[in-house]
This record gives C-alpha cells, structure tokens and sequence, in this order.
C-alpha cells in the first residue's frame, strides 16, 4: 500500500542550509500516520527491521517446523521450532535439543532411514520410529555419507578415502586407497654396482640359497594379506568429489593441479594485537587456472583411468571475440591445437548405475551434459550449450562447481535446465535416442527445481507470472500447464513437508519483510502465518510500496525500475538514481529487497523531497540470456546507458530538474556511478561511489574473465570498462567510500583511482575510508557514517 508521506519543500538560504547539511540527527519529515526516521536508525539493520526467519526446515515427521531467528530480548539467533498440530506456539530449542537435532542429509531409497554428519561424526535415524544411532565418535571428521544402491551400506569419506559401513554386521570396509606423494620405490642399481651384484651370486651358493628364501617368505607374506583397495598415488594434485556407483564397482574422484598464481594481501590496521595483520586474499583475473581431471576407479578390475573429453563438440574451437586482434598477416586459425581446458561435474547416478556429468569450459563458454561410461572412462555427449559470452542463467552454472539441475526420472530420461530459447527452463532429454524436449517455455525463467518422491511431479519456483514475481509451482514430470501454489504477489520461498502435503513459506512484499507461513500444498489455500518479526519502531513507519515501471532505453529496450515519489511532487525537484551491485542480480521486484538499509533510505529521500530511480539496468538477473549478457566486452556501455536514459527519462517525463539528479550504488553500483561520472558529464550533479571496482584487471577471475575474458587476450574490453582509463572526465562531485579491509573489491582499488586523479590534478572528489569493514559493512556505525555522507553530499549539491 502506498504510504501518505508528505514532500519536504527545501528552502535555499545558506544559513539553513548549512545547518542541514551538517546535521548530526538528519531526521526525516514524517508523514501523518508514522514515525520520523533517522539515518542512524534505519542504519541499525536488523535491530531497527528485527531479525527475520531463516533456514526453514521440516522435521522427518512433519509435525514441527524449524528455523533460524531472534525475536524480543534474545541476544543471538537461536533454532526455533513451531508445533503444526498444536497452538503453533514458537519455542527457542533448548541446548539439549539442538544436540540431538538431526542435520540434512541423505535417505535410502524407501525412505525409511536417513543418514547424516554432525559435528564430524556420522548418525543413522530411522525414521518411523524416530530413534538415531551414532555410528562413529572420533576426533577426525567422516563426511558426506550417503547409501550404497541397495541401502544395506553407508558411505562416507574419511581422510581422502572411501568406506562402507555395512548395516548388518556393523563392520566397517576400505574402498579406496588414495595416497599423496609418489609411491616409494627402490631406485635402479648404477651399472658396475649392478654387474657386482650379479657376479656375487654366480659365485656364492649361500647368497643364492638366502635370496631364494627370502623371496619365497615374501611371496607367502603377500599371499596372507587381506585384499584390499588397489593404492593410488596422486602425487601433489588435491583430491575430491569421491562417489561410488550404486553397486559400489566404480569410485569417481577429481584431481586439482592447483595453479602457480600470486595472490593479493590485505592489510587490516585496527587489529586486536596493536600490529598490522596482513590476510591472503584471491588472486587477479587473469592468473593461471587450477587445472582438473576426472578419474574412475574399478573396483572389480582393481585399476584406474582418467575421463577422455577431447573428442567433446566444439572442445578445440576459439571464441569469437580472438578474430578481432588477428592481423592479415596471420591467418585467424578458428581452432586451437589442443582441447580447451574443462571441468567435469558429477557424476550423478540412475538408480539402476547410468552416470550423467557436466562439463564445463574453464572459460565458461561451453556447457556439455553427457552419459559417462564408468567401465571405459569415455563420454556419450547429449546436450551441448555455447555462448560466445557466458554460461549461465538460474540452474545452469554455479560458483560452488556443482552440476545445476541434473537428475534422473528413470532408465532413459535424464533432465535439466538449459537457456536454449534465452530462458531457463527445464528439459528432459532421452539417453538412448538423444531426444530433447522441453518442459516449460515462455519469456521468464525456472528455479529451485524438486522432484516429488513418486517422481510424478516437479515441484519448482519461477517467474511464470511476470519478471517481478516468484510463485511455487507443481508440473507433471511429461510437462504440461503449471499449476501455481502460491497466490500472493511477491516472492515464496518453500520447504516442503516430508509427505508434500505442507509447505512451510518464507514470503515477503516491497514494503513487508520476511516472515513464514504455512501453506497446505494446493492452488488457492490461504497461508497462515507464523511469525511476527518486525520491531515497533519499524511498524511505526508506513513504508512505500515503490511502483514499477518501464522505461524506454535509446536503443528501444523497455528498462524495468522501481520509482519513488514525494506525494504532491512539485516539478523541478531533485532525484537520485541507485544502482544496485553484483551486476547480475534483481532489484526491481516485489518482495523484500536484499538491499533493505538502501530501501529504507529511499523512504527517508522521499520524506525530503528527492524522486528515487532504481533500474535493473543491462546485466541484471531475472530477465534470460540477452539481458544478462548484454554487458559481454563492455561493463560501462549498456548498462550504463540505462542509467542515462533514466535521467532524461526523470527530467523529460516526471519533470525532475535535470541539474538536480544524483547517482550513487555499491560495488558494481560503484563502478557505474564512477562511470557515469567519467564518461557523461553533467548528466549527474553528484555521485558516491561505495566500494568501487575502479579497474578490472585488478578483480577476481571467476566474475570478471566470463563478461571482460582476460586482460592479456582482450585488452580492448578491459580498457573500455575500467573507469580508472576515464577520470579526466570527471567534472561533477565524487565521493568515494570504501572499507580498508575489503578481500573482495580491494581497497588497493580506490587508492589507486586516488592517485590517479591527484596526478590529473582533480579536486572536486572526496574520499571516506572505514578501518574495520570488509566488502559487506558490518557495524551499524560505520553504515551510519556513509549514508550520513552521501545525504549531505546530495542536499549540497542537489537541494
């Protein structure tokens, strides 16, 4: 609901306004039904909002919720627990309880029994029954246990290893043998030694007669010992990703050469101990990749093998963006000489043994889903996803190297998600014939895909009703009409109850935060909710429900933002545009912002007059593949023209004073406002730029190389991109605020934009450092402080 706040007009005599400018309280002007706000108050976070529910689980018999959350006095976030069947009173777990608390884990396939880890140790709860077995109580740490094929051993991993522990006997079995190192052997005998030796046992009967035994007692030492696990040695590579096959015949395991790359230090100056700490951070884009392979462990054959995926669709094939730096000199080759660098991901396993991987190009171009035959190490390719930009899309590609939806309905049908059309959806594809088909379609995107225990449903959350919405769906795993849940506009996020006939939602709108509800699992059921989160003095205000709207961007797009307005907004007024970080991320929606503390300081610009513009500009999430890539060779370009356009659309269209519009963001958002600063003088009379990225080449590989590729093979994007190449534009006021222990957007970045634009001789530019914060701000105190900077730098230069 639209809140009734009233506009603050702003006088211009300097007296008042000095003393506005430099007022320590910047209380804001409430409307007649709330209460002022303060930039220290909506700074407080979650002391000011109230600590909201988190980590939303089911108990094995759905008669209790579970949850993360602090509520009234309590000093920490504690698990809580609300009774379905009873008065759904809330209660704080006892320490007791929480000991005794099973973690998530894995379920044989009757689901009768779960095993999980706990503190290092590993636990087996049957689940009818409710009663937990602890199977091992040691000072190492067993880990990622799971069920053999036919649910009669658990497995888990222990110091690089594989063991099975048989339920019936209770006995325990090594199925691995993996060593670091080289395996130690005795070296070669130099010639002459070699010759004596020979010689010496021609002569002498006795040595003969002594080597003779000896070999014989060796061969019956060996003839005694148990069999075990072939050893395999992998030298200085690390190991991981152990999974065995369901009848336990292979054992796949990935082996990372770990690259020689330099990595960045940063210096924390306000430490405990009085003296400078210095923390290891990443290192640069641009630097030597790890390296990866897949092996396969036979059991049966007692030997091992490496995953072939050199003759993969596409393996040796160049991108595009290389022919723009060939000569005519020297024919453009399309191919390299070798296969590209991959990373297998997976396996994940039918029940009756099939393996299913995903491989993907370290250069993140290409994405191939194929059939691994265990038995030859070798890759029957399925589906093979390009982009001369990126992979990626929601259940595509992610940052923790794992598969994305990948999974089987049965013997034939594998399904997954790909942006084939330039939306994620979710597709079936038939391992025997190659046949794919689609699933869902339409302009809007799935996530957080499920399969119903009975395999006859998927149960998903996605986009169907319009970018700005996320609603919980059920679809036939043949496809076919969704069925929407979920009723209410915003966002749901859903755990389902262990029979699916419950969902416990965490749901949220623009203007009401995170709380959970119960939902019984049918379309039109009313959600009850269970939890009241918010302080008084949060409810105290009427918070706006910003309106979304489009704008019409130079180049044609329709450009999503939310919009801000005083009520009885008088024309010439001032505006600030927000850009939000990350790059691909979503802003523009209707559920409870991430950037909570940024929306609550919109309301407060509003109380004072100011129209606030907050674009999912070029490159944001939420909009498919064309949106999110747009900004491929050039961060700065589209992206920042949204920005543009939306000032000329402020001015043109809600009659804002074009020499009164401010720009500020974080991060990413930084990176834009230096940018536009830069590159479009007077379009923004001020900007702050929070925790800038001021140069590409100086951030991280994994983000930067997918849109900018490498600064040593496209130079060009690099130099296009980096505001620091652009600071004798600057002729507008900056304020620049960073944290000095920031290990993600370094504060090495800013420092060297400070001396750039001291050597061009600039002096229309401030500069805030904060000692003790990191990328993400932490104590309310320092949140303070920035925001109470950039307020002032706005009713400066824009008021």
């Amino acid at each position: 609901m639209q809140a009734n706040l009233k506009p603050v007009h702003m006088q211009r005599p300097a007296l008042l306004f000095l003393l506005l400018s430099f007022s320590l309280a910047l209380f804001a002007q409430p409307s007649k039904n709330s209460s002022p706000l303060s930039i220290e108050q909506i700074m407080q976070g979650d002391a000011f909002v109230g600590h909201l529910p988190e980590d939303i689980r089911w108990s094995e018999d759905g008669r209790t919720v579970y949850f993360s959350w602090q509520r009234g006095q309590d000093s920490l976030r504690s698990p809580y627990k609300v009774e379905i069947a009873d008065d759904q009173m809330l209660l704080p777990l006892t320490l007791e309880e929480q000991k005794a608390l099973p973690e998530d884990g894995e379920y044989n396939a009757d689901h009768t029994l779960k095993v999980y880890e706990k503190n290092g140790d590993l636990f087996l709860l049957e689940l009818d029954a409710g009663q937990i077995q602890q199977l091992t109580n040691t000072v190492g740490e067993e880990e990622s246990p799971r069920f053999s094929g036919d649910g009669s051993k658990v497995l888990y991993t222990f110091d690089n290893n594989l063991y099975a522990w048989d339920r019936a006997s209770g006995a325990t079995e090594q199925l691995t043998d993996f060593r670091k190192g080289s395996k130690k052997e005795e070296p070669p005998l130099p010639e002459y030694q070699q010759w004596l030796k020979e010689d010496q046992l021609q002569l002498f009967e006795v040595l003969r007669e002594r080597k003779a035994e000896e070999e014989q007692r060796k061969a019956r030492r060996e003839a005694l010992q148990p069999e075990r696990p072939l050893e395999i040695y992998y030298g200085k590579k690390r190991l991981s990703g152990l999974q065995a096959s369901p009848d336990l015949r292979f054992i796949s395991f990935r082996l990372t050469a770990d690259a020689d790359a330099q990595n960045t230090m940063v210096p924390a100056f306000v430490t405990e101990s009085g003296y400078i700490d210095e923390q290891r951070a990443r290192p640069k884009v641009g630097s030597p990749w790890d390296s990866y392979e897949m092996g396969i462990y036979d059991r049966q054959r007692d030997t091992f093998y490496m995953v072939d995926a050199k003759n993969l669709e596409g393996i040796k094939a160049k991108p595009a963006f290389l022919y723009e730096y060939h000569t005519d000199t020297v024919p453009f080759n399309p191919e390299y000489d070798k296969p590209k660098p991959t990373v297998i991901l997976g396996p994940v396993f039918s029940e009756g043994g099939q393996a299913a991987v995903v491989i993907r190009s370290l250069d993140n171009k290409d994405r191939w889903i194929a059939n691994l035959n265990l038995g030859q190490g070798t890759l029957n390719q399925l589906d093979w996803q390009h982009d001369e930009a990126w992979i990626g899309g929601p259940g595509i590609v992610r940052w923790d190297f794992s598969t994305g939806t990948l999974g089987w309905l049965n013997e034939e049908l594998l399904y997954y998600q790909s942006e084939a059309t330039g939306f994620s959806h979710l597709y079936t594809v038939d391992v025997r014939t190659g046949e794919k088909r689609a699933l869902t379609n339409g302009a809007f995107e799935v996530h957080d895909v499920q399969l119903s225990r009975d395999k006859r449903f998927f149960y998903l959350t996605a986009s169907a009703e319009g970018p700005h919405e996320m609603h919980f769906y059920r679809l036939p795993v043949s496809g076919g009409q969704l069925e929407k849940i979920t009723s209410l506009p915003g966002k749901h996020e859903v755990s389902l109850s262990p029979d699916e006939r419950s969902l416990a939602v965490r749901y949220s709108y623009s203007n009401q935060p995170w709380e959970l509800y119960l939902l019984e699992n049918k379309p039109g059921a009313k959600m009850e909710r269970l939890t009241e989160s918010t302080t008084e003095a949060f409810n105290n205000y009427s918070w706006r429900e910003p309106e979304i709207i489009n704008f019409k961007a130079r180049d044609g797009a329709k450009v999503p933002a939310r919009l801000y307005r005083p009520e009885n907004v008088r024309p010439g007024g001032p505006a600030v545009i927000f850009v939000h970080g990350a790059g691909y991320l979503q802003n523009v929606h209707k559920w409870w912002s991430s950037y909570y503390r940024e929306y609550m300081f919109h309301n407060f610009l509003v109380d004072n007059g100011y129209t606030v513009l907050d674009i999912d500009y070029r490159g944001s999430a939420g909009y498919g593949r064309n949106w999110r890539t747009a900004i491929y060779r050039h961060m700065g370009g589209k992206d920042l023209d949204d920005q543009v356009d939306g000032a000329q659309y402020l001015a043109e269209e809600l009659g804002v004073d074009p020499e009164r519009i401010g720009i500020y963001g974080g991060s990413y958002g930084g990176f834009i406002t230096l940018m536009g600063l830069f590159t479009s003088p007077g379009t923004f009379k001020a900007g702050a730029a929070l925790r800038s990225v001021t140069d590409w080449a100086h951030y991280n590989h994994g983000y930067t190389s997918d849109i900018l590729n490498t600064p040593v093979e496209d130079s060009l994007a690099y130099r296009r991109s980096s505001p620091i190449y652009f600071a004798e534009g600057l002729q507008d006021r900056l304020l620049i605020l960073h944290g000095m222990v920031d290990d993600n957007v370094q504060f090495q970045d800013v420092v060297r934009l400070a001396q750039r634009l001291i050597e061009l001789g600039k002096d229309n530019w401030e500069f805030a450092v904060f000692p003790v914060e990191r990328h993400g701000f932490v104590e309310p105190s320092s949140w303070a402080d920035e925001y109470k900077r950039i307020f002032r730098l706005f009713e400066e230069e824009l008021k």
